[in-house]
């Protein structure tokens, strides 16, 4: 079990320490909106694995230009989200974002708030390497703190992939 506090904002823990060979897996998500809170979903799943030490965990919510801080402080970030794209609930994919325009152009009712937050990141001074992982989802449940089934039995998936990544970019950053 990970000695981490289940619910994070800004908070010392993540910059106390170097990070410069951290990697963030940051979920973002509305946890009242069904499908949509996969990410954070997925940060409560991730809690209870096996990571590397170098691995750090963030539930983002949809925190917008508050996680500005995470993007200056890691080198690397992977997010998770949610999204409507028309494909099968469930369906998991990877794409590594250069700009906020790169994002798919639906990310479900934090939309806005996310793109221009990584319009912000593209400002300053130090840019992560941003990968993200997107969940697609087929409706928004308003008050619904559960996942569908479909979408649900994509978080060991995900976390596999995530896994994977970080392994990769780890060997990568060491090599």
């Amino acid at each position: 079990m990970r000695e981490q506090p289940l619910a994070v904002s800004s908070d010392a823990y993540y910059f106390e320490k170097d990070k410069s060979a951290s990697v963030l897996v940051m979920g973002v998500g509305n946890y009242l909106m069904g499908d949509e809170g996969v990410g954070v979903h997925l940060i409560e799943e991730l809690l209870r694995t096996d990571l590397p030490e170098n691995i750090d965990l963030l539930d983002g919510g949809t925190g917008g230009f508050l996680l500005l801080n995470y993007f200056e402080t890691y080198p690397i970030i992977i997010m998770v989200d949610a999204t409507m794209d028309g494909k099968p609930a469930g369906t998991i994919s990877l794409i590594k974002p250069r700009f906020a325009s790169d994002f798919p152009s639906a990310l479900s009712v934090h939309d806005v708030g996310l793109k221009d937050m990584i319009e912000s990141v593209y400002l300053m001074d130090k840019i992560p390497e941003l990968f993200l992982f997107t969940v697609s989802i087929d409706e928004i449940m308003p008050m619904e703190v559960g996942l569908s089934p479909k979408v649900r039995e994509s978080i060991p998936h995900l976390i596999s992939q995530i896994k994977i990544l970080s392994q990769q970019i780890t060997s990568k950053t060491l090599n």
